[in-house]
C-alpha cells in the first residue's frame, strides 16, 4: 500500500512539474503547450428556484417518448402467441395459492373444513365429467405455463425471433398445452 502511494505521488509530481528530460522528449513528439495539473470544466451549473425546476421538468417531459397503448401490439404475437397468457397463468397460480393459503388459515376460525380428507371426499362425490373439468381447469394453466416457459427461455437465448417462427411456436405451445392439460386431467 505504501509503495502504491509512493508511486502515485511520484507520478503526480512528474506530471505536475516535469523536468527537462521529460519536456525535451515530449517536445520532440509534437507537444505545443506545457503540461498542467489543472482541470477545465466545460459545463457550468447554476442554482434554480423551485418554480424553475418544475418548468424545466415539464419541458423535458414534452420530449420524452410516450409508451404505446396495447392497441399497437400485434395480437398474434402478444395475445394469442402466449406472452400475455404466460402472465395470466402465473397470476392465476400465485393468486390461487395466496387465496387458498389465507382460507386454510381462516378455516378453523370460520368453521370451514378445508382439510385434505374433506377436500378429497368432496371431490370424490362429483361426477366423472365434473372431476375432469375441474382437473383440466387446474392442469391446463400448469401445462401452458410450463411449455411456454421453455419457449420464453429459448427467447432469452435469442432463439426463435423470426416472425414466422414466433407464430408457429405460439400454435405449438397452445396445442401442446391442450394435449398436456387433457392428459393430466384424464389420465393422471
Amino acid at each position: 500500500m505504501i509503495a502504491q502511494r509512493a508511486g502515485t505521488t511520484a507520478l503526480r509530481r512528474v506530471a505536475g512539474k516535469p523536468n527537462a528530460f521529460f519536456t525535451a522528449n515530449v517536445s520532440r513528439l509534437g507537444r505545443t503547450q506545457t503540461l498542467s495539473t489543472t482541470q477545465t470544466r466545460l459545463v457550468a451549473t447554476q442554482k434554480l428556484t423551485a418554480d424553475d425546476e418544475t418548468a424545466l421538468l415539464a419541458k423535458q417531459r414534452l420530449h420524452r417518448p410516450v409508451s404505446p397503448h396495447l392497441d399497437v401490439y400485434d395480437k398474434q404475437q402478444t395475445w394469442f402467441g402466449g406472452s400475455i397468457w404466460m402472465r395470466f397463468t402465473g397470476a392465476a397460480f400465485s393468486g390461487s395459492l395466496y387465496t387458498f393459503s389465507a382460507a386454510y388459515l381462516v378455516a378453523p376460525l370460520a368453521g370451514w373444513h378445508l382439510e385434505s380428507a374433506s377436500l378429497a371426499a368432496a371431490f370424490g362425490a362429483l361426477p366423472f365429467v365434473a372431476k375432469g373439468a375441474l382437473k383440466f381447469l387446474a392442469a391446463w394453466p400448469f401445462a401452458f405455463h410450463a411449455v411456454n416457459g421453455v419457449r420464453h427461455l429459448l427467447f432469452d437465448y435469442g432463439v426463435g425471433f423470426g416472425r414466422r417462427t414466433i407464430v408457429k411456436t405460439g400454435w405449438y405451445v397452445w396445442g401442446a398445452s391442450m394435449v398436456g392439460g387433457l392428459y393430466l386431467a384424464f389420465f393422471l
